[in-house]
């Protein structure tokens, strides 16, 4: 699922390709991702885009004073490219769900892989009243050491689960909460209130090093590069049984459902394997 810093080096590309043209198509191709039925979104078409911007992992569009918002869940990409006059009408099927045309030639593609669909596209005048949206806490990146360790205080939830819920702090899904773990040395089951006054310290330090670092690595990479380049820049998620880039010990995980996390045993655990209870129960 892209997080903050793919999408801003995203937000980036589209408004130095896109803000100032004027919307010559609308297409939206799976129906199933548009979740609104007015305003209609062919209302954007010959209005000109005018901003580009992110809440959260959401991404809004605005033409004029109406947005399209979208939210690309776990398989969801954009690609942008150039239209001919040429093209064909886009299939029913396969991984196109939004395509936006432009009268300079730009177009700009939504694409989402695999059967497990959950892009999202609101049209709106009002953002802000969309319930997804009105439920995401602050950004992430903004948020001070006095207000993170606030929030990490009035919770006893473990902190990979407080690092990833938006309703807390927006911007960090399960990738970029692994990193910043291994970065701060927290295991990602540690309750979010025990920690010490030096160990909110690091993890705040940890968020905002991290997300730094990543959204320098992705500016000016092409968005058909950017889950490539994201991916070269994990040192412990998606890294199971591979060597810890800290200390050399082998990176472990956690595995759920749907998704896993990774992290260090010896940075974060004391040597010791997490083990997670509804793993356990299923593997009796």
């Amino acid at each position: 699922m892209p997080e903050l810093p793919e999408l801003d080096a995203v937000v980036d590309q589209l408004r130095d390709r896109l803000v100032g043209h004027r919307l010559r198509d609308f297409q939206v191709v799976a129906f199933s991702v548009l979740k609104t039925a007015e305003p209609p979104h062919m209302s954007l078409v010959e209005r000109e885009l005018t901003g580009v911007s992110r809440r959260g992992k959401f991404l809004l569009l605005e033409a004029e004073g109406r947005f399209a918002v979208t939210h690309l869940a776990l398989a969801g990409w954009l690609k942008l490219g150039e239209a001919h006059l040429s093209d064909r009408p886009p299939a029913r099927s396969g991984p196109l769900a939004v395509r936006l045309d432009f009268h300079d030639g730009a177009r700009l593609d939504l694409t989402e892989q695999g059967k497990r669909k959950g892009m999202a596209l609101w049209i709106t005048d009002a953002p802000d009243s969309l319930k997804r949206i009105q439920r995401l806490g602050p950004e992430v990146d903004v948020v001070t050491v006095e207000e993170f360790a606030e929030k990490l205080g009035a919770t006893s939830s473990r902190l990979k689960t407080v690092l990833t819920d938006q309703t807390v702090m927006a911007g960090i899904g399960n990738a970029w909460s692994d990193e910043i773990l291994h970065r701060a040395k927290l295991s990602p089951f540690a309750a979010a209130n025990k920690l010490t006054g030096e160990q909110v310290t690091a993890l705040h330090t940890a968020v905002q090093e991290v997300l730094t670092e990543v959204r320098d690595a992705l500016t000016n990479v092409p968005l058909d590069r950017i889950k490539a380049t994201k991916k070269s820049l994990f040192g412990v998620h998606d890294r199971a049984g591979q060597a810890c880039p800290e200390c050399g010990g082998t990176v472990a995980e956690v595995s759920y459902v749907d998704r896993s996390m990774q992290y260090c045993p010896i940075c974060q655990t004391g040597g010791k394997k997490l083990s997670d209870r509804r793993m356990d129960r299923l593997l009796k």
